[in-house]
């Protein structure tokens, strides 16, 4: 969720980005609701918790146990109550139906080159998972390496992380069950496929990195713990350690080289470096993009590797964030934030590595964030930058620091990169809210850096981007700060405040939401002729960590100020109307549309929170929860708890007053969630059924959604994304009123 490692820990991040909205005229009324009878759960109004003298009630505690049959039958009642109603939908088959031949096209993934052979994802379109294919070259017949879609009859089995050895002869690949961010690795032979033996279990939030004697591999796992480790339960995540596996040998023999028990919350990142020499280690503690940075000369190890690893503490603290680049000899380069909110380029030399030796390789600049970094042909840096939540892609001298090339892209992200130090070319993908992808291959060992498409561009059926436009806009949050809003539409639409509308936000954790294609808005702008919104809300990265910073902890409010303004924003300029608007986030964003709706109720016609985090007092109890308090803070401490208070969703629900009503509201989660656990989003919808439910003027429907065999997100497969977005549509059809257009 709600957490990005960078460099070698795997990355987290939230859901996808962008659900969909639909389109109601004035010729459509809204569906008249009748009352909703809702589930009337057991309240335990003795449960209560005492917060630095303040005493808060938490009714539901008992369902925080998943495994409880009162907690299961809650579940099941709630599901009978949003599964009718959704159901219900005149237009549901249509929906569905429409979303699955948009989704029906070839999908590709960027090539990568391991050894002599190219490795790319290839997904015919409506494929649970795409499927991993090499080439012996790029013109040569391709054919099938890993087909994740052969390892479970519905899809539910995912790849999650994989890393292929500096010959390209072994392949490690994780495999999540459910969405679980417990990951099983296994390994193969390249290019033949062939299976290996070993396998790894009670793998998370792992890094993936090879000795370059092609037989040593180290990966991240977490101690044994009581009770279950599939998904479901709610333990707490603590004391992760690094180690060492010999291919060929047993997970049982596996050596602990690396581990904090005196921090029982840091996260160990590793990483080879690319010359094979030495092991990079990069202690977190948290979400925050900082790290202390270690490293460990392997050819000082006369024995092998026998223990824990002798490394030596570069950096000893939690000031700044440091992101391996490459390396000369023992001349590193970083990617860090070090007193540079906008990322800049450095070189530490290890033989004098006091940082007032440090020399800066690319100064940061001023207007775009740096976000990512890669070496290739041996010495040059191709960096990536975010301008006004727009990617640039630049090449740049190892030696000197200098820009040599800009490559031209249109308003749009660059998703996906591939290129080696030792490689002579790179793959990159490019695609934006009306360009369904795009990848371009280049020749890095000439001078003018011409990129050429590579396999096709990728269409969708019956969809002319032509039609459309994006706009960027900037308006005023409350406190006057200027705040970027993308804006996508059927060209010429009235600006008559009719048109329905999805805005969609993050804005935490540093996470930068770029422009991004999605087939099932194809829907929503061809079929249901709305208005896409994403604002760009302070919390995450698309202005540097200084724009993170003005969204987390004490300022956690600027992120719903943001999206508020953003709303009235869409309304005064004629885009929509409050009876028109539903807001949509996930994970953190889940929070964001939460705490929005209970600020807010009169202003929205109703939100779509998915995997949300709702109870802000109790967040990092459960799993990886504690790794967020570097965003949100703690009830642990007095003055966090009365930041966390004033907005936690949980904690915030009051009666209306006047004829208002609370917004129709749609909560959905997953049972193998373990990233944001269901318990969030069944605590939050008992709440405001228990004091909103049964007033009489509140027909809107607030319900939930629970899936099974479902995460956060990650490697969710093409049939359950199609059916959770149809759910969705169907939703907003029932409460806004919809018109369909063939």
């Amino acid at each position: 969720m709600l957490w990005k490692t960078r460099a070698s820990l795997a990355t987290v991040i939230t859901l996808i980005v962008g659900i969909y909205f639909s389109r109601d005229e004035q010729i459509t009324p809204r569906r008249k609701m009748g009352k909703f009878n809702y589930p009337n759960p057991r309240r335990d109004e003795t449960v209560v918790d005492n917060y630095h003298g303040i005493e808060i009630k938490d009714a539901y505690r008992w369902m925080e146990d998943p495994d409880g049959e009162e907690t299961k039958a809650y579940v099941e009642a709630q599901n009978n109550i949003s599964k009718p109603f959704i159901d219900g939908c005149p237009s549901k088959d249509k929906i569905q139906k429409r979303i699955t031949e948009v989704w029906d096209y070839p999908k590709y993934g960027c090539p990568k080159k391991h050894g002599d052979h190219y490795y790319y994802f290839h997904n015919t379109g409506l494929q649970n998972q795409s499927v991993m294919y090499v080439q012996d070259s790029l013109d040569s017949e391709p054919r099938v390496f890993l087909d994740p879609n052969a390892l479970s009859e519905d899809g539910t089995v995912s790849l999650r992380g994989s890393s292929f050895t500096e010959n390209g002869l072994v392949f490690a690949y994780g495999l999540s069950a459910s969405g679980s961010d417990w990951v099983t690795i296994k390994f193969k032979k390249a290019p033949s496929s062939e299976d290996l033996p070993d396998v790894i279990e009670r793998v998370k939030f792992s890094s993936m990195t090879w000795l370059h004697d092609h037989i040593g591999f180290f990966y991240n796992s977490f101690p044994e713990q009581e009770g279950k480790t599939d998904g479901t339960e709610t333990t707490v995540n603590l004391d992760q350690k690094l180690y060492y596996h010999k291919l060929g040998t047993s997970q049982s023999e596996d050596i602990l080289v690396a581990e904090m028990p005196e921090h029982p919350k840091w996260m160990i990142g590793a990483e080879v470096t690319d010359c094979g020499r030495y092991l990079i280690l990069t202690p977190r503690e948290g979400c925050d993009p900082v790290n202390r940075l270690y490293y460990v000369d392997l050819n000082n190890l006369s024995d092998g590797i026998k223990g824990i690893l002798p490394y030596v503490k570069l950096v000893d603290n939690f000031d700044a964030e440091y992101e391996y680049i490459t390396n000369e000899g023992p001349v590193f380069t970083f990617k860090t934030n070090l007193n540079s909110p906008h990322y800049k380029l450095i070189n530490i030399d290890l033989t004098k590595p006091e940082p007032e030796n440090w020399v800066t390789l690319v100064e940061e600049d001023a207007e775009a964030v740096l976000e990512w970094a890669s070496c290739v042909n041996e010495d040059r840096l191709v960096l990536c930058y975010l301008r006004d939540v727009k990617n640039e892609l630049y090449v740049y001298d190892l030696a000197t620091g200098d820009r040599r090339f800009q490559f031209p892209l249109d308003v749009g992200s660059v998703v996906g990169f591939s290129g080696k130090k030792k490689g002579t070319e790179i793959f990159f993908q490019f695609l934006s809210f009306l360009t369904p992808g795009i990848i371009f291959h280049c020749d890095v060992t000439t001078r003018d850096y011409k990129p050429k498409v590579v396999f096709r561009e990728i269409s969708v059926k019956n969809f002319e981007a032509s039609n459309f436009e994006t706009v960027q806009v900037f308006y005023k949050s409350k406190d006057g700060t200027k705040v970027p809003m993308f804006i996508v539409h059927k060209k010429g639409i009235k600006l008559d405040g009719n048109n329905p509308t999805l805005l969609y936000g993050y804005g935490g954790f540093s996470i930068s939401v770029t422009p991004s294609f999605s087939p099932s808005r194809v829907v929503f702008l061809q079929n249901l002729g709305g208005v896409y919104a994403v604002a760009n809300i302070r919390g995450g990265g698309e202005y540097g960590e200084t724009w993170h910073k003005a969204g987390s902890l004490d300022k956690k409010q600027n992120c719903f100020d943001d999206f508020i303004s953003a709303a009235e924003f869409l309304i005064h300029e004629g885009y929509t109307g409050n009876k028109k608007i539903v807001i949509n986030g996930g994970s953190n964003g889940g929070l964001l549309v939460g705490a929005c709706l209970n600020q807010r109720p009169d202003l929205f016609a109703g939100g779509i929170a998915q995997v949300g985090v709702m109870d802000m007092l109790r967040f990092h109890k459960f799993t990886i929860g504690h790794a967020w308090t570097t965003d949100y803070g703690s009830s642990d401490n007095p003055e966090q708890f009365k930041w966390l208070i004033s907005y936690s969703p949980l904690h915030t629900i009051k009666e209306l007053k006047g004829d208002t009503q609370y917004p129709a509201l749609l909560l959905l989660t997953g049972d193998h969630d373990d990233r944001v656990v269901p318990l969030h989003s069944l605590k939050f919808i008992a709440e405001l059924q228990h004091v909103l439910g049964n007033s009489e003027k509140q027909t809107n429907p607030i319900i939930i959604r629970v899936d099974t065999k479902s995460g956060h997100g990650f490697g969710k497969p093409t049939a359950k994304v199609i059916e959770e977005i149809t759910d969705i549509y169907s939703f907003i059809y029932q409460t806004v009123g919809l018109e369909w257009t063939d």
